[in-house]
């Protein structure tokens, strides 16, 4: 009991440390932050994040930024720059694009919600409307193209990050539209054939389409000012090294847009682009992430030893005598057929399993496609794997009790997270969010077949792969081992090409390699989860219902919904 106390309180200790580190990262110098709502066209809703620097007051109106996340992100996404900004006196919304995040609508919807966007942070009385500076990454920067359309004297300069002009996404760029434009693109972005229609990103000046953009008749060279400021036309290209996502954890690539700002924007507080916090925002809630897990396991190590879970609580016996051939096949096949399967059952998902009213998000549909056809393989190979962890029907009430409680608890700390601090927990592009109303209904319509998968591929993994008097150490290593240990190796085997010849070694499934990267560590604590309950009840079945729970909502939460209107 003392053990599960320490457990649970040293989560609570680590959500409450980093978030306390985050929120005075993200308010350093008086900032304020307020969580916005607002109607958009055809009734939307709209969700944003508003920073206020002290100095932007109706007297004295500031800059401002509209600053727009990447496709399945969310305003939180773009907290590095959001941060710098409003440490250099700009008024920021960090927006939540249309079906995204908090925002109503389904993506693309309404100009990706740039236009509302931009009309709504025009329309504050600490904005000075002749400074408003537009920033975007990825479909962001669609996202800002879109409002620059929309309101071509509502902006006088703008930040493409890993994005760019051009059809179907965005209007076709010119020498003089967007106005006063810098592009970021980094040397290792995985779309470089999406965006500028090259394979090396690393050289994008050379790409026609980009010397376009500039007016240019050679390749464009980085750092080097082209057009005219005051005409509206002026031009720069920055190449941080970094990728795509790594756009949102590079001091380069948020220092770029902060001195493109600084030599675009009248007013502010004047900064070195080397002098950032946001890093510390990052650890504070990364902290956070980590001891919501703690504080989970914790909570279900003591609701195990009250009365009514008192059923679940049975020693653990190993199905193994020892690791033989036979487990060594089982456990390659168990962590490198997923693995293997990811682009081709995910395209089979993209193709297959359209969003519908019914389960509304294309990625968690292409994800939702791939647990079951690597569900249907295990039951397969299961025909030939040790029989065990036979859940005796009055566990079930129990299981799911305890389950409830366990995520909820967790659920509990975000919600208390958002209240006091304005905070999610996250790390990079891994990130546990609140769900909306929409969200939440989608969430209950995810969660049987996910429940579905779980049970099968953590049965499996009780049944084939636990050995009898393993030790702590070995029952954690296996679990979290054969879980994430395939995915380790898919991610380096992408990017370690991507990093020595400046693409990646399937172009065209940039997306999904990114997605990829959330695998890793969501797939090392389903592991964990997974070891940490069996060791307790004996069964698989506590453990899959946990992780049901928790992946079900981080993954519905975290992507964007396709499907619909204003929700």
């Amino acid at each position: 009991m003392k053990r599960s106390w320490a457990l649970f309180l040293a989560g609570c200790a680590a959500i409450l440390s980093g978030c306390f580190l985050a929120h005075f990262t993200q308010t350093a110098g008086g900032v304020r932050i307020e969580d916005v709502r607002f109607t958009g066209t055809g009734g939307a809703p709209m969700s944003a994040l508003l920073y206020i620097p002290p100095n932007a007051t109706p007297k004295t109106p500031a800059p401002g930024v509209l600053a727009v996340h990447g496709y399945i992100n969310s305003r939180e996404t773009q907290d590095g720059f959001a941060i710098e900004f409003a440490r250099r006196g700009y008024v920021v919304l960090a927006l939540d694009q249309t079906g995204h995040g908090y925002s109503g609508g389904f993506a693309g919807q309404n100009g990706f919600g740039g236009p509302d966007g931009l009309k709504y942070l025009r329309g504050l009385d600490v904005v000075d409307p002749a400074n408003i500076g537009l920033e975007g990454h990825s479909m962001g920067g669609w996202t800002i193209l879109a409002a620059a359309k929309a309101m071509p004297d509502g902006y006088r300069a703008a930040v493409l990050e890993g994005s760019s002009t051009g059809l179907p996404f965005a209007a076709p760029g010119t020498p003089g539209w967007p106005r006063n434009l810098a592009v970021v693109f980094s040397r290792y972005d995985e779309f470089g054939w999406l965006m500028w229609n090259t394979l090396q990103p690393g050289r994008v000046g050379e790409s026609p389409k980009l010397m376009q953009l500039f007016g240019a008749t050679a390749p464009v060279i980085t750092g080097r000012d082209y057009g005219d400021l005051a005409a509206g036309t002026a031009r720069r290209l920055y190449q941080p090294r970094t990728t795509h996502p790594g756009d949102h954890f590079s001091p380069e690539a948020i220092g770029d847009a902060t001195d493109w700002f600084a030599h675009t924007l009248k007013g502010g507080t004047p900064r070195p682009a080397s002098d950032q916090i946001w890093l510390l925002k990052e650890i504070g809630t990364g902290i956070a992430l980590l001891g919501v897990v703690a504080l989970m396991l914790g909570a279900f190590d003591l609701l195990l030893g009250l009365p009514a879970f008192a059923v679940l609580a049975q020693p653990a016996a190993g199905a193994r005598e020892r690791r033989d051939g036979a487990w060594w096949a089982a456990f390659v096949l168990t962590t490198a057929i997923p693995a293997i399967s990811f682009y081709v059952f995910m395209f089979i998902g993209a193709q297959a399993f359209k969003p519908n009213v019914l389960f509304p998000q294309s990625i968690t549909n292409q994800i939702l496609t791939w647990a079951l056809l690597n569900a249907a393989i295990t039951l397969l190979l299961g025909l030939m794997l040790p029989r065990g962890d036979k859940s005796a029907p009055d566990r079930w009430p129990a299981a799911m009790g305890i389950a409830l409680a366990t995520v909820g608890t967790g659920y509990a700390a975000l919600l208390a997270a958002d209240f006091l601090f304005k905070l999610d927990f996250r790390f990079w592009i891994v990130a546990l969010k609140l769900l909306s109303l929409a969200q939440f209904k989608a969430f209950l319509a995810y969660l049987v077949p996910f429940t579905a998968f779980f049970l099968v591929s953590l049965s499996a993994l009780q049944r084939s792969l636990t050995v009898r008097g393993d030790g702590r150490l070995a029952t954690y290593a296996t679990a979290i081992g054969a879980m994430s240990l395939g995915f380790l190796i898919f991610v380096v085997a992408q990017y370690v090409p991507l990093f020595l010849t400046g693409h990646l070694p399937v172009p065209m499934e940039a997306l999904n390699a990114i997605i990829s990267l959330q695998f890793l560590p969501v797939l090392a604590v389903v592991g964990l989860i997974a070891a940490f309950t069996a060791r307790r009840t004996g069964s698989a079945l506590p453990g899959a219902l946990i992780c049901s729970l928790f992946v079900t909502w981080y993954v519905v939460a975290g992507t964007a919904t396709q499907y619909g209107g204003p929700l």
